[in-house]
């Protein structure tokens, strides 16, 4: 029996877990959830935002499902005691380096996107987000110049391996796709840029099959609101895929739709699924929270760790139909509860 860890976090984390797991109940797939503490819940609970129990209960599972982490009551923590180090220290014990964040507008929200709907209909994508490396994790500090003066410092760094795993990974969902990868980087100025650049178009050799195009990250910006659907498979660096895959969610109508997975390999894996989007303890516990992301999210999870793309499609196609028949959280200018929402999506399983 597949095992699902659910980490439900902080703020609507718990609010929108609850909706995705309702779903997947639903579906009857005979599968065992376990609940652990994360984040801030973790902090209060255990005195860690990540607790041993929770990450051994994440390593045995089949596939993890995440809500969200962050609370403005932890903010005077140290750093390393911190919500938002849950989910770095979950990606790093699980080797998760690929982040996979379809971006795609549901028929019936071109209103809700920023776009022109006719723009916004072409929005097919996925950025595929490099996720343990870069200028998040590089070193970084406080210094003191020669001047006397405080200098903030963030080192961006990229090997070779880690530029060629993430790469081939694009190359292999661009091939299952559209056969379109478009490489982002700035490597008119970074020399790390220049790197990932030189390998990317090394790896490329070996995909024939598949259209390789270099963007400069700035470019990319505008062409995502310019012209989306020349988009199908992006691969980035963790800050430049952190921008870009939150812009295309406004693209897409709102934050509150984008899924994402966090992977070691394209499937058969332990792999972490959360929606995009934060905790927003500003509407934390009054049932505004768009669940959709997190349900998508769910969808992932079936489709890549358990390898069951029927169910998984059954879930996408569910929420189209909800989507379709008119059902809208706050966030997409309805008025919907987020167990409203959730049960639109039942109704249409």
């Amino acid at each position: 029996m597949p095992l699902i860890a659910v980490l439900a976090g902080d703020g609507i984390g718990p609010e929108v877990t609850a909706e995705a797991r309702r779903v997947l109940e639903a579906l009857d797939l005979g599968l065992d959830f376990e609940d652990g503490l994360v984040g801030g819940a973790g902090y209060r609970g255990a005195g860690h935002p990540l607790p041993p129990a929770t990450l051994e209960l994440a390593k045995r599972a089949d596939g993890v499902l995440f809500g969200a982490v962050g609370d403005p009551a932890c903010d005077a923590l140290e750093r390393s005691m911190r919500p938002e180090q849950a989910i770095l220290g979950l990606r790093k014990a699980l080797g998760l380096f690929a982040n996979l964040r379809p971006a795609k507008l549901f028929e019936g929200l071109e209103d809700a996107s920023a776009l022109r709907a006719e723009v916004a209909r072409e929005i097919d994508l996925v950025i595929l987000r490099e996720l343990t490396g870069d200028v998040y994790f590089g070193e970084k500090g406080i210094r003191t110049t020669a001047a006397g003066l405080r200098q903030g410092y963030d080192v961006m760094a990229y090997d070779e391996a880690e530029v060629r795993r993430i790469a081939t990974v694009g190359f292999e969902m661009a091939k299952r796709r559209k056969g379109v990868l478009h490489s982002v980087d700035k490597a008119n100025v970074l020399e790390t840029s220049q790197l990932w650049r030189d390998v990317v178009s090394e790896i490329a050799a070996d995909y024939p099959e598949v259209t390789l195009i270099h963007m400069y990250a700035d470019n990319a910006a505008m062409q995502l609101v310019r012209n989306p659907g020349q988009f199908d498979v992006m691969v980035t660096g963790n800050m430049f895929g952190d921008i870009l895959s939150d812009q295309a969610s406004m693209c897409a109508g709102s934050i509150g739709m984008l899924p994402s997975a966090a992977l070691r390999q394209w499937s058969d894996d332990t792999g972490l699924y959360e929606p995009i989007h934060g905790s927003a303890p500003d509407i934390a516990g009054q049932g505004k929270a768009n669940p959709c992301a997190a349900i998508l999210s769910a969808a992932m999870l079936l489709r890549h760790s358990l390898e069951m793309p029927e169910p998984a499609d059954r879930i996408e196609a569910a929420v189209a139909k909800a989507i379709v028949g008119g059902a809208r959280t706050p966030d997409l200018g309805g008025s919907l509860s987020t167990s409203g929402m959730g049960d639109a999506v039942l109704a249409a399983l």
